[in-house]
C-alpha cells in the first residue's frame, strides 16, 4: 500500500461502523457510545460543519480518520479557531504517512474555511502522539493554560 493509492474525504454518517472498528483496534476498547454521541453531533447538529474526514482505499475501506469541530458562530459567522479532537489510522497501516496526510488534509480544509489555528489537546504522557502533532507542526499552546483538579 502506497500513499498515493489513499485518498481522503470528507467523513458521512455512513462511515460510523468503520470509526468504530479503528478506534478499538488501536485502542483495544470499545468506544462506541462515545461515537454514537460524536456522529449524533456531526451529522445532525446545525451548529458544526462538516469538517472530519477519512482515508480510505480505491475499494472503499476506511483505514483512518480525523475529527474535530468548527463552530459557527453567532449569526453564521464562522469562528477562526477550530479544534481536532479525535485521529485513527488501521494498525495495519501505520508508518506509511495516511495520519500526516489525514492532518494535511484537515489543515487544507479549515483554512479553505477561514480557520487561521487548530487547537488540540494531548496527554503530556502520550509520547507518540506527543511526537505525531509535533512532527505535524503543532506546538504547545501560548494562549491555553489546562488546569485540574483531581478529586
Amino acid at each position: 500500500m502506497n500513499e498515493s493509492t489513499i485518498r481522503v474525504r470528507l467523513m458521512k454518517n455512513d462511515d460510523f461502523d468503520a470509526v468504530v472498528k479503528i478506534d478499538e483496534k488501536v485502542l483495544n476498547t470499545s468506544r462506541q457510545e462515545f461515537y454514537e454521541i460524536k456522529f449524533e453531533k456531526l451529522f445532525k447538529s446545525k451548529e458544526y460543519l462538516p469538517t472530519s474526514l477519512v482515508a480510505e482505499k480505491p475499494d472503499g475501506t476506511v483505514v483512518g480518520f480525523i475529527m474535530g469541530q468548527l463552530f459557527m458562530g453567532e449569526y453564521g459567522i464562522f469562528e477562526d479557531e477550530a479544534n481536532l479532537d479525535t485521529i485513527g489510522v488501521d494498525p495495519d497501516y501505520q508508518k506509511q504517512g495516511i495520519g500526516e496526510m489525514l492532518v494535511n488534509e484537515y489543515m487544507d480544509h479549515l483554512k479553505e474555511l477561514g480557520v487561521r489555528k487548530v487547537n488540540t489537546l494531548v496527554d503530556r504522557n502520550d509520547a507518540k502522539m506527543l511526537h505525531f502533532l509535533n512532527s505535524n507542526q503543532f506546538s504547545a499552546s501560548t494562549t491555553i493554560v489546562s488546569l485540574e483538579r483531581i478529586l
